[in-house]
């Protein structure tokens, strides 16, 4: 069921929910969280259909506040889904005109779940300081995808120099799959043996960017970032041994191969993951990941430019024991 609210007040919202309830039925209990999507008009459908998905693992209430113009007369237009409409959760998209358009707290905080966390999505144009927003600083989680970003090198310069605990990026939501492979694969090795490691894959990929760093700080080993620019994503990474290489290669979309010393190759699936995937996999985490915090400040570390290629070589906090790296990736 949808129900269009034109020229409303969050008010109005509240109680049109609250009838809707009463009168048709729909159950908001059991919600475990408060998702609010920071977006602009005619850009938020793909990023509900993502929460929708999402919710039918974590119930929640889903509050889309969609920038309709600044220079328009100032209204509040509002669009309440329920049932078939919302997956498992109820959504309330706000379309703010004139001095609404800006994202507010004074908007959100009358339709918030009471005593249920509240995470901050922006899928597209991150915020400077996603802390320091009206939403960021009442949200416990906040979301960004620097991959949506026109400069994404420079979108996860700014998480760096603004990263507070409870932040995070779809980029490196995407690795998941990619650290939990490679940390199975150096369980079976003296992983402080790696002496080099080459990271290959677009050239304007931030997840590129941040499994090289991840890599770096966790094995304290140059890096060596090899960028293609006719790819999409993570190409390949190959970890050097004494013993032989470490290689794993996804020449496609969805099929890697992962080869070792003295072993037989195998086949990996490994698909690019859906932005409903990522999305459920950071609501399942409501407390702040602290090895993104940590991998994202270790990128400044310095940089070595040659052609196609960044070599990272600073050094790195030493690591007491390898049980770290299989920690990292879990």
């Amino acid at each position: 069921m949808i129900v269009d609210l034109p020229d409303t007040t969050t008010s109005k919202i509240s109680k049109k929910i609250t009838s809707l309830r009463e009168q048709g039925g729909v159950i908001a209990l059991g919600r475990v969280l408060t998702l609010v999507v920071v977006t602009t008009s005619g850009l938020e459908e793909e990023a509900i259909e993502a929460a929708n998905d999402a919710s039918r693992e974590h119930p929640c209430r889903i509050i889309v506040l969609a920038d309709a113009g600044a220079q328009a007369p100032t209204r509040l237009d509002a669009q309440i889904r329920v049932g078939g409409d919302a997956g498992a959760s109820e959504v309330i998209v706000l379309r703010g005109y004139g001095e609404l358009a800006k994202e507010s707290e004074s908007l959100v905080a009358a339709l918030l779940l009471p005593d249920a966390p509240i995470v901050a999505w922006w899928p597209n144009g991150a915020p400077e300081n996603a802390c320091e927003t009206s939403i960021g600083r009442i949200a416990h989680r906040r979301i960004t995808d620097s991959a949506n970003e026109p400069d994404p090198a420079a979108a996860l310069a700014r998480i760096r120099e603004t990263y507070r605990a409870g932040d995070t990026d779809l980029a490196w939501t995407r690795l998941s799959n990619w650290r939990i492979q490679l940390a199975a694969a150096l369980d079976q090795v003296d992983a402080w043996s790696v002496t080099a490691i080459e990271v290959e894959g677009a050239s304007d990929s931030p997840s590129t960017m941040l499994l090289a760093a991840w890599l770096h700080r966790a094995l304290d080993a140059p890096v060596t970032i090899v960028a293609d620019p006719t790819n999409h994503g993570i190409r390949g990474v190959r970890l050097s041994l004494a013993s032989g290489d470490i290689r794993l290669h996804r020449p496609g979309l969805t099929i890697a191969e992962l080869t070792q010393p003295g072993q037989p190759a195998q086949r990996i699936s490994l698909p690019h993951r859906s932005l409903r995937d990522c999305l459920a996999e950071e609501l399942r985490r409501l407390h702040p990941d602290d090895v993104f915090g940590e991998t994202i400040r270790s990128l400044d570390t310095s940089k070595q430019h040659q052609e196609n290629r960044i070599t990272l070589t600073g050094s790195t906090e030493p690591r007491s024991n390898h049980d770290q790296l299989t920690l990292i990736a879990v």
